[in-house]
């Protein structure tokens, strides 16, 4: 019900993930970002756990491989799982079990890991990852949004989607782009609409982190 990429940035260092659903609020429950670190996702019928163990092991100096079998072998519960990891050195690892649902596909590459499930076939996550690496986009972000968009125009689940998410730490040690869409008939319209909003005024927003003297007012009553 789920397809999802995670990717490290190799001309900034940032660690990103975007994912669709056709359940709620999936961003909630399945992106994970260490920054500095790695990204993981747990997805297929979700156990939010797994993803922080998967980075628990990146943390521990486990490379993603190691840190993907370690995880699967202690998990009675493997075969219902879908899990992936990328550590911030590009490194990636996936892991699909024997009852992941309906057409499901994984694909391991270079600073880039995709996984999805009941999905209308194995090149929704082909051009997940193809739609990403060949965008031209300047932004990490929407780089991410190209890929999902390939993966819908690849056909993307077997049923529609209404829910998806968008996570990005760049240079600081929270998100500075973290967007969902937790129900809609079109939710990468609405995510690319948020996307739209959000860019011109992220990174004014590290700023007021930072420097308030120095931050913008956007003009909000009581803004500061």
């Amino acid at each position: 019900m789920t397809f999802s990429l995670a990717a490290v940035d190799r001309n900034t260092g940032a660690l990103g993930m975007i994912i669709t659903s056709s359940s709620p609020a999936v961003a909630s429950r399945c992106l994970n970002i260490r920054p500095g670190l790695g990204a993981a996702a747990s997805q297929n019928v979700t156990d939010p756990r797994l993803s922080g163990s998967l980075l628990d092991r990146l943390a521990a100096g486990d490379n993603p491989r190691v840190a993907m079998d370690t995880v699967v072998a202690e998990h009675a519960l493997r075969d219902y799982r879908q899990l992936t990891v990328v550590d911030s050195a590009g490194r990636s690892a996936a892991f699909s079990g024997a009852g992941a649902l309906g057409r499901h596909h994984h694909v391991e590459g270079d600073g880039v890991v995709a996984a999805g499930n009941m999905l209308a076939g194995p090149a929704t996550i082909t051009e997940l990852v193809r739609g990403y690496e060949s965008s031209t986009a300047r932004e990490f972000e929407q780089r991410l949004l190209d890929g999902l968009a390939a993966a819908l125009a690849a056909g993307g689940e077997e049923g529609p989607v209404y829910a998806a998410g968008l996570l990005v730490y760049r240079e600081v040690d929270w998100p500075e782009t973290t967007l969902r869409v937790d129900w809609s008939d079109n939710p990468y319209a609405a995510l690319t609409e948020l996307w739209r909003v959000w860019k011109p005024q992220r990174d004014d927003y590290v700023r007021r982190a930072l420097d308030p003297a120095a931050a913008p007012s956007f003009g909000v009553p009581g803004d500061l």
